[in-house]
């Protein structure tokens, strides 16, 4: 009989400390998924709009300025950029688009630039799933076109674009980063 109490009392006890070690655990150390996870320095996002029957779609990486010189600097002037970090922007639509005077038929297009002091290059190229621009090549270009860039007042601290509706069958694509945006319009194929 005192062999079953005494066993009794060691499992009780060892059961008891077990919780007791389990509940300290997880008041006094964050999960390792939370203390591991940091919010990453260039976000994956994307935007999308309606524009009559036009579903327009960007998908992108937004890299923050975090002090640096952007244009000119992290970037050099007249070299093909990918519009985003990582892997090339892209850009798709289920309906053709008229930017420019140019046809860019339906589908998804890799979306890169060549910015400059005092124009910007806008490149749709057919292949859009690169990682950055070590794969872009100039022969596979669908659309090119210039934008004059404009000065914000304000720093944009992330890489942001937006689509904005102008009418049922227009509307405008805009890239703001550091203190330059960059817009274009479109038109959709009737």
């Amino acid at each position: 009989m005192k062999n079953i109490k005494f066993i009794i009392l060691v499992t009780l006890c060892v059961t008891i400390n077990i919780n007791a070690q389990e509940h300290n655990h997880s008041n006094s150390n964050p999960d390792k998924t939370e203390m591991t996870k940091k919010k990453p320095l260039s976000p994956h996002t994307s935007t999308m709009a309606m524009i009559g029957e036009a579903h327009i779609h960007i998908d992108y990486s937004s890299p923050g300025v975090r002090g640096r010189l952007i244009f000119g600097g992290l970037l050099p002037y007249d070299e093909v950029w990918q519009a985003g970090a990582h892997k090339a922007t892209w850009v798709e639509s289920n309906k053709d688009l008229i930017i420019k005077g140019k046809v860019v038929p339906a589908g998804k297009y890799g979306f890169f630039v060549i910015p400059s002091q005092k124009s910007w290059t806008i490149i749709f190229n057919k292949k859009w799933d690169q990682h950055g621009k070590d794969e872009y090549n100039e022969e596979d270009d669908v659309h090119r076109f210039e934008v004059i860039p404009n000065n914000l007042d304000v720093v944009k601290d992330h890489l942001e674009y937006q689509i904005s509706k102008k009418s049922e069958t227009s509307g405008i694509v805009s890239l703001a980063w550091e203190k330059t945006e960059i817009q274009f319009e479109f038109e959709i194929k009737k």
